[in-house]
């Protein structure tokens, strides 16, 4: 039995100095954002330097077609979409990236002039995959064989399709799958199982790029959703709208996700809008909303932000800002690998420009921006995929490449 054991232990080290790490088993990030939808990850234990051409690629699949849909990994799947020939195709890649299914959601977003390709990334939940495509076809599939359970037209809801197409990766709230078609019943809840209607919410607003954000505080909860009529707050159980803001309305495009922390709802958008920063509280069950401060020190285009012990850290014009997240006061501004997006993990950030597919990792506190190190992954256009760090992998999605690199 020892020597069994010994043996057992000496191929193991064998296998990891030679092949691909294994990511841990209880590391999964269900679909956007991550476990929370606040683009942090659990992960720690992170090399805090990577090599000069970056750190150790372990497998890279080419050909997932065009677009800007990020990963979901769970239970040792890798899930992505893209647009091939006109369709909207979504994948399933095993830890290895080998290609275990894949099918055509229905048509994809192909409008030349405005970047056509995938948008949303996949969900998971309870071995189901939802998913919205460019031109709002919402569908709900075995996340083992990727079969067909249910599908919806976000135009059944008098959705109206925002210019360069929905966006939007679906929320699921306990039994509810929550998208938001725009117009005059802007946010709608399906029956996660079925996709039968629960309820229209009464907020009349123009769909944008952002996805909703579900937020449960002080025993109360709500749906923030950023559109392009401005923030609101809306009731998960029946839809009414609790509170609104038109902050950004109008703007060219409010695309990223709203974020929370500690009673604090944050947003900001590009195009010279910035940031606003909104103090909720719960008394007796009962939500209000004070708007404590807005910024230009935050102009995100698509780079979205994480908040992290009081500060918020995130994408703004060409580089990266901290900022304080009760009082919104800049702490530092740094050039990093320039306008990107980011995940956080382990006390650092993991960057990913805009242009030429340039990676950073930097250490990063409320006092301090050091970029440690940098390289780049090859693919054309604009990088949009935000980056996703978990069971000790990095994955980028660049152009028609899906990229898995080993960061433990």
């Amino acid at each position: 039995m020892r020597m069994s054991v010994v043996s057992t232990m000496i191929v193991a080290g064998m296998l990891l100095a030679l092949g691909a790490p294994p990511a841990l088993a209880e590391a999964n990030w269900p679909g956007w954002r991550g476990p929370n939808r606040d683009g942090k990850s659990p992960d720690t234990g992170l090399l805090r330097e990577w090599p000069e051409t970056g750190p150790r690629l372990l497998w890279q699949v080419k050909g997932i077609g065009g677009g800007y849909s990020t990963v979901a990994v769970v239970d040792g799947v890798v899930y992505t979409s893209g647009d091939i020939d006109g369709m909207l195709h979504v994948f399933a890649f095993d830890m290895e990236g080998k290609e275990l299914w894949r099918i055509e959601q229905g048509p994809g977003y192909t409008v030349a002039s405005n970047l056509p390709g995938s948008r949303s990334t996949p969900v998971i939940d309870q071995g189901r995959l939802y998913i919205e495509s460019g031109v709002g076809r919402v569908g709900c599939y075995d996340a083992k064989t990727g079969q067909t359970i249910w599908t919806r037209d976000l135009r059944e809801f008098g959705g109206r399709q925002p210019s360069w197409g929905y966006a939007e990766s679906v929320l699921i709230h306990k039994n509810l799958a929550i998208v938001t078609p725009g117009g005059r019943t802007s946010v709608v809840a399906l029956d996660k199982l079925t996709g039968k209607e629960v309820w229209r919410s009464n907020y009349s607003a123009d769909a944008h790029y952002g996805s909703p954000l579900a937020v449960s505080y002080q025993g109360a909860e709500l749906i923030v959703v950023g559109t392009g009529s401005g923030l609101a707050c809306i009731n998960p159980a029946d839809g009414k709208l609790l509170w609104s803001n038109n902050f950004a309305a109008g703007n060219v495009a409010n695309c990223p996700t709203p974020a929370f922390s500690d009673g604090y709802i944050f947003w900001a958008n590009g195009y010279g809008k910035g940031g606003i920063c909104v103090r909720a509280s719960v008394n007796n069950g009962v939500w209000s909303f004070e708007q404590a401060w807005t910024t230009r020190d935050m102009d995100c285009h698509h780079g979205g932000y994480v908040i992290v012990d009081g500060y918020i850290y995130g994408n703004n014009r060409d580089g990266w800002t901290c900022l304080d997240l009760k009082t919104g006061k800049r702490m530092w501004n740094s050039r990093g690998v320039g306008k990107g997006s980011l995940c956080w993990a382990d006390g650092m950030l993991f960057l990913f420009g805009e242009n030429k597919g340039q990676v950073g990792l930097a250490v990063v506190s409320p006092e301090s921006f050091e970029l440690k190190s940098r390289f780049s992954v090859q693919g054309t256009g604009p990088s949009w995929a935000h980056p996703v760090v978990i069971g000790g992998r990095l994955y980028l999605r660049y152009d028609q490449n899906l990229y898995c690199f080993a960061v433990k």
